[in-house]
């Protein structure tokens, strides 16, 4: 039995999240009907580096899977991406040590969130970046980051829903970047809690718009109560981006 190590793609727009779940179609779900297909038959289970919600993309996700076939990696994508929908792509598959792990290795993760602005939305924009009416201090929102960057606890910036009990992460970095209408936010952490990306860019947004002062997030990280971050930004705007191993 040999395992794989798989980076994959996807536009997340038509899946219920990563995750296989009891209804709807998930990434996780089309991946292992591949896998049996390619093992006739015989059910076998994917790791990822951690699950994506319903509408999130994927530029780098990570997988890992065991087989007994012996197949190249370029052997592996080309038969992925033949039996695969066409909202998914195998970029890079290898072998991999017994004991890798796509989650419990992974040392730090990447994220993006597009935004872009206008005084109405753009159909053709609609599945793959947040839109924001009006114009954004963007200076504001950049100071503002620099508040969240470093060792915190989180718990004002996840959702609820959060299972973990630590919710002390590191954000090694919170830059922007400025394309004409549009906004690149570029997060690099050692791991993330549910939601955290979106609640911190919904956050950003209330200071970005005037709706929140600059001073307020070192209070709101101290609170430790999520009520008083800024609400969730849309799924579609982010992208896991890059997963990175030792």
């Amino acid at each position: 039995m040999q395992r794989y190590k798989a980076t994959v793609a996807y536009d997340g727009s038509g899946f219920s999240g990563y995750q296989i779940q009891p209804k709807g179609r998930t990434v996780q779900g089309e991946i292992e009907q591949v896998l049996q297909k390619l093992h006739k038959g015989h059910a076998v289970g994917v790791t990822a580096s951690g699950r994506t919600d319903s509408g999130v993309h994927a530029r780098g996700q990570v997988i890992h899977f065991d087989s007994p076939l012996r197949l190249s990696g370029d052997q592996w994508i080309k038969a992925f991406n033949s039996l695969l929908p066409d909202d998914i792509s195998f970029l890079k598959a290898e072998e991999a040590s017994s004991d890798f792990h796509a989650r419990f290795d992974a040392v730090k993760k990447k994220y993006k969130y597009f935004l872009y602005s206008g005084p109405v939305r753009d159909p053709f924009k609609r599945h793959f970046a947040g839109h924001v009416r009006g114009s954004l201090n963007v200076e504001a929102m950049r100071e503002a980051a620099g508040h969240l960057t470093g060792t915190h606890d989180f718990t004002s910036f996840c959702s609820a829903k959060t299972e973990t009990g630590n919710r002390v992460r590191t954000l090694f970095e919170l830059d922007m970047e400025e394309h004409g209408n549009e906004l690149v936010l570029t997060f690099i952490g050692d791991g993330f809690l549910y939601n955290m990306v979106r609640i911190i860019v919904g956050t950003l947004l209330d200071v970005g718009s005037g709706k929140m002062d600059i001073g307020a997030i070192p209070d709101i990280l101290a609170a430790k109560d999520r009520t008083l971050a800024g609400k969730t930004a849309p799924a579609e705007g982010l992208y896991l981006w890059e997963v990175y191993y030792e």
